[in-house]
């Protein structure tokens, strides 16, 4: 660690135990806080009448993992009571109704549900959602720590909790280019803002293990936090060393026996289900009554029209439940799981002294919500929500295009040999594997063979103005004209492209370029359909139901140009994620994620 770092980071580290301290002791709020208490301790008692008493209904207590019945009895935003014979004078019968907390999403990314903090939560919370905690990596990769204060100052004053992990690896490797770089201090200033929890995945586990100095630094400044990981398929001496740095739980377990090393060694297992990567089936196997306190559902990445077909959190827990699951076990991975993890010591259980984050369900099973209550309020019933979430006028400048001028030949590729290395997709997966394959020709030039479903792909830098373009070639999309692009390209968010001729492939990018960012699709040369995204080049501001339609016009697109795909632009903005086996493409070229190492397109 440089020695300009020192000071920032043994202040903020010695500040930091205090600071949750000192804003309940301070002179102004002592007074207060006392009295908070002593009418919590009376309400609980029947002394004081409490604001809101869910009465009558079944409670499922994450604790002991049964049912019970019993009133719930709110004041000030808390749980003070949960017995028999509470009242007061606004009552919500919950008869034959089964009562939870509200549900936590343990790892999120916002940018990828294309929506901003304001309309998530408007499309969450009917779903059960309470709070989330994301990683705003996406939009820190082109906006640096302004984009994570985006994030923070547009989730404030939501009916939905937006807490931050910080980003770890903003570049998220040193194999691409990203529009900001957040160092250590960086970081460390972040800190000390409210409802940001801990440090988000450490994507860069090659620089763990190899022991480089900033991705250290990192995680020693974060020590008594918590810290994610991120970390598929490692295994043996080298995940003992990942853990023994202080990593603590991991998303990226694909197969049981994966999970059930990293849940030995003491990890937190979050069982991911989002639009891409789906591994609850795999994986629930690992959930016991005895294990279930170290695992949690979370989506991860979530694409607007799951979330308005499918829903949310409760849409897992309904998965889980078919698969055999016990649904208290179901509700607690979803509440108390993630709760502890990330030390969130006042929610994640319908019990006294926890928030009142509490969701009514007309059935367990299969899920079936009806009131959402946050902080004590009712916040949404039947579906609806009954409060106001403001909107807020878009900022400007929220979406960078400096990119250096380019043209059709910029995605041509000059033939050196026969064989080529081909990025091929797993189905159901963000994993792609190494192929090798026998290159097509045309003028000299190696070019996509839609026969053997091989087709371009390209990387066009858009944060710097460097002029690179990564060029190479993959098999699984099933185009047989035109082209796919888009802004949305983990985790530098450069232009992604796919395509089947270099002229389509610069129509769908100039399109990209001309909207601020945004999807694209073209075809003879003409776009055929196309989805703004002005905040960063990956978020709209519209609310969920036009984004979803957009998200699906956007598929259909990809359909009649012949994509076998499900999700076509989910695949595509994983192509260029030099941190997840096998083979991907930055603006830099190829690289080889186990080597960890850019390698030519050509073999030989």
């Amino acid at each position: 660690m440089t020695k300009e770092v020192f000071p920032t980071f043994y202040e903020l580290i010695k500040k930091r135990p205090f600071e949750k301290v000192k804003r309940f002791v301070n002179a102004s709020d002592f007074k207060n806080r006392v009295e908070e208490l002593r009418l919590r301790v009376r309400a609980a008692r029947g002394e004081v009448v409490p604001d809101l008493v869910l009465k009558g209904g079944r409670v499922v207590d994450v604790f002991a993992g049964e049912i019970l019945d019993a009133d719930v009895a709110v004041l000030g935003g808390h749980i003070v009571g949960v017995g028999n014979d509470y009242s007061g004078p606004c009552v919500i019968d919950c008869r034959g109704k089964f009562i939870t907390p509200g549900f936590i999403d343990g790892h999120i990314h916002i940018e990828s549900t294309l929506l901003s903090p304001r309309e998530l939560a408007t499309a969450l919370v009917p779903h059960g959602t309470t709070a989330v905690v994301c990683d705003p990596h996406e939009i820190a990769n082109v906006l640096g720590a302004g984009g994570v204060e985006y994030i923070l100052d547009e989730g404030a004053g939501l009916p939905l909790d937006v807490f931050v992990m910080l980003p770890s690896c903003v570049p998220a490797t040193h194999l691409e280019t990203a529009g900001a770089e957040l160092s250590t201090e960086e970081l460390l200033k972040l800190a000390g803002r409210e409802r940001v929890l801990g440090l988000a995945e450490m994507m860069n586990y090659p620089g763990v293990l190899s022991g480089r100095e900033e991705v250290l630094e990192k995680i020693a400044a974060f020590c008594e936090l918590p810290k994610d990981g991120h970390a598929p398929l490692l295994s043996g001496k080298d995940l003992n060393a990942y853990i023994g740095a202080g990593i603590h739980s991991d998303h990226e377990c694909t197969r049981e026996s994966e999970a059930r090393e990293k849940l030995r060694l003491g990890m937190h297992v979050m069982i991911r289900e989002g639009t891409q990567a789906k591994n609850l089936r795999a994986l629930l196997p690992v959930v016991t009554p005895r294990t279930v306190a170290r695992c949690s559902l979370i989506t991860d990445d979530l694409h607007p029209h799951d979330i308005l077909e499918r829903g949310h959190l409760n849409y897992l827990m309904e998965r889980a439940v078919e698969e055999g699951l016990d649904p208290v076990l179901a509700v607690t991975m979803t509440t108390l799981s993630p709760a502890l993890y990330f030390g969130l010591e006042d929610r994640g259980a319908v019990a006294p002294g926890y928030r009142a984050d509490i969701v009514v369900l007309s059935s367990l099973r299969p899920i079936r919500i009806e009131t959402v209550v946050k902080d004590g309020k009712v916040v949404c019933n039947e579906g609806s929500l009954t409060v106001d979430v403001p909107s807020r006028e878009l900022l400007t400048g929220l979406s960078p295009m400096n990119i250096k001028p380019y043209t059709a030949r910029s995605f041509a590729i000059r033939g050196e040999a026969r064989r080529i290395r081909v990025i091929g997709l797993v189905r159901g997966q963000i994993l792609t594997t190494l192929l090798k394959e026998e290159a097509a020709f045309r003028d000299g030039l190696a070019v996509a063979d839609t026969a053997r479903d091989i087709i371009k792909v390209a990387v066009v830098e858009r944060h710097r103005g460097t002029g690179n373009v990564g060029l190479g070639f993959v098999r699984g999309f099933g185009l047989k004209k035109g082209a796919l692009a888009s802004s949305v390209a983990h985790d530098s968010h450069n232009i992604i492209c796919v395509g089947c001729e270099d002229g389509d492939m610069f129509a769908a990018v100039k399109a990209v370029e001309l909207m601020g960012g945004g999807l694209a699709a073209a075809c003879d040369g003409e776009v055929t359909c196309r989805l703004p995204l002005p905040i960063a080049g990956l978020m709209s501001d519209r609310p969920l139901g036009e984004v979803a339609e957009g998200w699906c016009r956007m598929r259909e697109a990809a359909a009649r140009l012949g994509s076998t795909l499900e999700e076509p632009f989910m695949a595509l903005s994983f192509l260029a994620l030099p941190v997840i086996p096998e083979l991907r493409l930055t603006d830099l070229g190829l690289v080889d994620v186990n080597a960890f190492t850019h390698v030519p397109l050509f073999v030989g």
